[in-house]
């Protein structure tokens, strides 16, 4: 089966609600807008670049990664599928149907209320803001210790020895890793496991790498559940975390605060009544009614 043959079902399933609404929306577009090009024309319907786009962020994570290019073959079709049964449920008059037309009031209150949110989100996270959170973040966090090492992991404390005794023969510490290590990561990086933190590593493997000097090779194997380690210190560093690994969950916070923020103000300000389920009066509430946790809405970027 091939991969655009994989992705139908999938963008079907998932990408038909967008794909009907996009649909409507693409007839009031004009045909001469060269930044949103044309990319197919349906009974004299247009299908523009942008109402795929729109389709592929309906899509799983995974897929909305990739390339509008590489999935192009597969959208394209699933939004002429969609076009077509959109016609055909206008002509059998269903936009005037009183379902329907609940549900599209339904449907512009969900986006009526993320683009609001995300233009307010976007206004107040700037990259200042970013800046003044991570040096909240980075003084709340301090520099941790952190060393870059190199190790060889076999099977056997017998074989760890063999591979110390090469060491000391003046063998390449890289070449040995790539033919004598079971860990398939260092048998393609010559045993490199690049900079980490005491608390990165199993304990046993971290007391022993922590208390070697830079440059030095273990005199004695390291056992660990994996196996026998032996391990040559190749530098050390007390460094914080970057800002660029912790910029996401930075902005997904502030965006957090400033949505509980703006439902707060809005509640403030807003008369709200609350009934039963079966709509008779309910009990007596405070001014504003209860607060209830707002679900946070996926930043656009």
């Amino acid at each position: 089966m091939s991969f655009v043959t994989a992705m139908r079902p999938v963008a079907l399933s998932l990408g038909m609600l967008a794909g009907l609404h996009v649909a409507a929306v693409a007839q009031i577009r004009a045909l001469d807008d060269k930044t949103d090009p044309v990319v197919a024309i349906v009974d004299g319907a247009a299908i523009y670049r942008s109402d795929l786009g729109m389709m592929q962020r309906a899509l799983p994570p995974q897929f909305q990664q990739l390339p509008l290019e590489v999935l192009y073959p597969a959208l394209i079709e699933r939004m002429i599928d969609a076009k077509l049964i959109f016609e055909a449920g206008r002509k059998e008059k269903l936009d005037a149907d009183d379902e329907v037309k609940r549900r599209v009031r339904q449907f512009e209150e969900r986006v009526v209320q993320e683009v609001y949110l995300n233009r307010v989100i976007e206004k107040q996270i700037t990259e200042e803001a970013i800046r003044r959170r991570y040096e909240e973040f980075a003084k709340a966090n301090p520099a941790k210790e952190e060393i870059s090492a190199r190790h060889i992991l076999v099977q056997t404390e017998a074989q760890a020895r063999e591979v110390i005794a090469e060491l000391g023969k003046g063998v390449d510490f890289a070449e040995l890793a790539k033919t004598r290590s079971i860990d398939p990561a260092g048998k393609q990086q010559g045993g490199d496991l690049g900079f980490f933190s005491r608390e990165e590593m199993v304990p046993e493997f971290s007391e022993a790498a922590f208390k070697m000097k830079d440059g030095e090779t273990s005199r004695a194997p390291v056992r660990s559940q994996f196996g026998f380690h032996v391990i040559r210190v190749e530098a050390r560093r007390t460094a914080s975390q970057p800002m660029e690994e912790v910029r996401d969950k930075l902005v997904s916070e502030m965006s957090q605060e400033i949505m509980s923020g703006v439902v707060s103000n809005l509640r403030k300000n807003a008369k709200i009544e609350v009934f039963n389920l079966d709509g008779t009066p309910a009990a007596a509430q405070a001014p504003g009614g209860p607060v209830t946790p707002a679900r946070p809405l996926q930043q656009r970027r």
